[in-house]
């Protein structure tokens, strides 16, 4: 396949020359997913020209594959008959999703061209709480009655396919909807057109519930495999189906979000580029004060043990190895236990194996460093006092920041709050506090100070 600089190289010397046959033909060949760069390289009068060319079910594919901003400028640039064509083609799930990122007057717009049928479930799908299985979820699936034969189904997929976001996964209900099993395309394949689709279906169906947080929903993707899962109601009523694609933006946004959340950044709606300057001050500045505050009680320790370093300066010259050996050693559990959290291989109830572990691992990684430590304090310092005072601190940092790094995000799940929030860099700042505190403590005893 061509990479896009030669595709897009290929696109601006057609719509220079003004050769329409070759220029549709050669968008046809071109995937969805290329057309936001090329769009991003096209002035205003080309990107309209390009997706005017396009046919109606392909420019209502390429239309969900743009960013926020294409598609509102796009959306101003086009009729009312092409916004119904748009509309009337593109997935409800896909139109959720424009409209919730669309202002208030391009909507009306939108809505204004969309069949009143459709706008009824538009409405239906923006009711459900953010994050849920109910807001990413589509209403185009392909069901099947209970007493239907293979033939009768085939006909049916014959019919709906097209408008159906998937039909490898069908789905028999009852005659209230109520989702009674799932049939798939190669059972339907292998089966005698006279048998009944009760008799070939699966009843023990994964499904979800509409109120369910998104983000269990990857997890059930995850577990058992699948390219959909059915989302019913409280009655056990087939309301929508959410495809693997779907999913993984999900599981896109989410890791995102726990990536900013470890670095103490509020989580942003656009991507880095789009979010303004004022915008990243705004989520980043809060955690920094916060985390500059908390850091403040370093310093009044060592403020505190003033008389201890005048007495013994090169002391001062060990800590900052301590601070940062600390807070490594937390931020390496944390990440661990965080990741563990996400994929459910550790649950909340887990705390005290993960503790014990985790004590073991630091004691062995504690008593390493120590050593390497104490050979470095001989040789350059000679004084067998300072370096079982560092080596000592060295071991019981270690081990507290572990554990540190092990409880605090399984008790932020257990409070039901994000774990990624106790990632570094608040780990970090209290690992240091806690480390700077023990060190002058040992240090006071060895050398009564």
């Amino acid at each position: 396949m061509e990479n896009e600089e030669v595709i897009l190289e290929k696109l601006k010397k057609l719509i220079k020359t003004k050769k329409i046959k070759e220029l549709r033909d050669f968008l046809d060949s071109v995937n969805e997913a290329d057309f936001p760069t090329i769009f991003e390289n096209l002035n205003q009068e080309q990107i309209v020209m390009v997706y005017r060319l396009l046919s109606k079910e392909r420019a209502a594919e390429v239309f969900v594959e743009l960013e926020s901003e294409d598609q509102e400028k796009l959306i101003n640039c086009l009729t009312d008959k092409e916004i119904n064509n748009v509309m009337n083609e593109i997935y409800m799930d896909d139109a959720v999703d424009l409209i919730e990122e669309m202002p208030s007057n391009v909507v009306k717009r939108i809505l204004a061209n969309t069949k009143p049928e459709d706008r009824k479930i538009i409405n239906e799908l923006l009711k459900y709480p953010d994050d849920t299985a109910g807001t990413i979820m589509t209403t185009e699936f392909m069901d099947f009655k209970e007493n239907m034969t293979v033939k009768d189904a085939f006909e049916r997929i014959k019919q709906k396919g097209l408008k159906s976001e998937t039909i490898y996964n069908c789905y028999v209900l009852s005659i209230d909807r109520k989702l009674l099993g799932v049939v798939d395309i190669k059972s339907l394949l292998v089966a005698e057109t006279d048998e009944i689709v009760k008799d070939i279906m699966d009843t023990n169906v994964i499904k979800v519930q509409t109120l369910q947080d998104q983000e269990e929903v990857t997890k059930i993707f995850d577990k058992y495999d699948l390219v959909a899962v059915p989302v019913v109601d409280k009655e056990n009523r087939l309301v929508g189906i959410v495809t693997i694609d779907d999913a993984i933006d999900v599981l896109q946004e989410e890791t995102s979000e726990d990536f900013k959340k470890m670095a103490a950044i509020n989580p942003a709606k656009d991507s880095y580029l789009k979010t303004s300057v004022f915008e990243h001050a705004k989520n980043r500045i809060v955690w920094l004060l916060v985390l500059m505050i908390s850091a403040m009680l370093t310093g009044g320790i060592i403020e505190k043990f003033e008389s201890a370093i005048s007495a013994l300066p090169v002391l001062v010259a060990f800590i900052p190895m301590l601070m940062g050996t600390g807070g490594n050693s937390g931020s390496q559990s944390s990440t661990l236990i965080i990741r563990g959290l996400a994929t459910d291989e550790i649950s909340t109830k887990d705390i005290f194996k993960v503790m014990w572990k985790e004590f073991r691992v630091a004691l062995l990684v504690g008593i390493v460093l120590a050593f390497v430590n104490a050979i470095r304090v001989m040789i350059q310092y000679n004084d067998i006092q300072i370096a079982f005072t560092v080596s000592a601190t060295l071991i019981c940092t270690v081990i507290l920041a572990k554990q540190l790094g092990c409880i605090l995000p399984i008790c932020a799940k257990k409070l039901k709050l994000d774990p990624a929030v106790m990632a570094s860099p608040l780990l970090t700042t209290i690992v240091d506090t806690v480390s700077v505190l023990l060190f002058f403590t040992i240090s006071t005893a060895v050398f009564n100070l």
